[in-house]
């Protein structure tokens, strides 16, 4: 998938199937990214949820200019603010619970697997808000600085610096045993 800008278009042309596949393609990792903000699965499933429908009760707002999945992160990120302003609360979800096991592993690599986990989580949950946000959209989601850019509505040389100033922050709370985590 292109990013989902072709299920899009699609789904403008009435293929209603076509949703079905952004749905599938991007729904648990904005509903991981919303439960950021919101430190609430349920919630962060009905803020994705309202997300997607504006992309239904709003056809024609997406312009193709950013990638849809770009565009719908923005969309959970202003809808997560604001509920965030009514309910007063700001917290970020453990990372561990985001990744499922890929291979069959060892006992040991496990365990220290699920260590370095709890280490880096630890150490990010200690950063300001700005950064955690940036190092999940780049590292996590893998967007570009740009798109991260746009989801945080900052330009791409304040994402990159950001970042810089987050690893180094990362390496300094981590110390020299954060170097072969990191």
């Amino acid at each position: 998938m292109d990013n989902g800008a072709s299920s899009y278009r699609r789904f403008l042309d009435g293929d209603e199937s076509a949703f079905n596949d952004i749905m599938k393609e991007l729904f648990r990792s904005l509903v991981f990214f919303i439960d950021g903000y919101v430190h609430d699965v349920h919630a962060a499933e009905d803020i994705a949820i309202d997300a997607f429908s504006d992309l239904v009760v709003h056809k024609h707002r997406y312009n193709f200019k950013v990638t849809l999945k770009t565009y719908v992160f923005m969309l959970g990120r202003s809808r997560a603010l604001d509920y965030i302003k009514h309910r007063k609360v700001l917290s970020f979800v453990e990372l561990s619970e985001a990744e499922g096991l890929e291979d069959e592993k060892t006992l040991e690599e496990l365990v220290l697997a699920d260590e370095r986990k709890r280490v880096v989580n630890a150490a990010i949950s200690k950063l300001p808000e700005d950064m955690r946000v940036v190092i999940h959209l780049v590292y996590f989601e893998d967007m570009t600085y740009d798109e991260a850019a746009k989801v945080m509505k900052k330009n791409r040389k304040q994402v990159d610096n950001l970042l810089y100033r987050a690893k180094k922050e990362l390496r300094i709370i981590l110390g020299e045993d954060g170097e072969l985590l990191l």
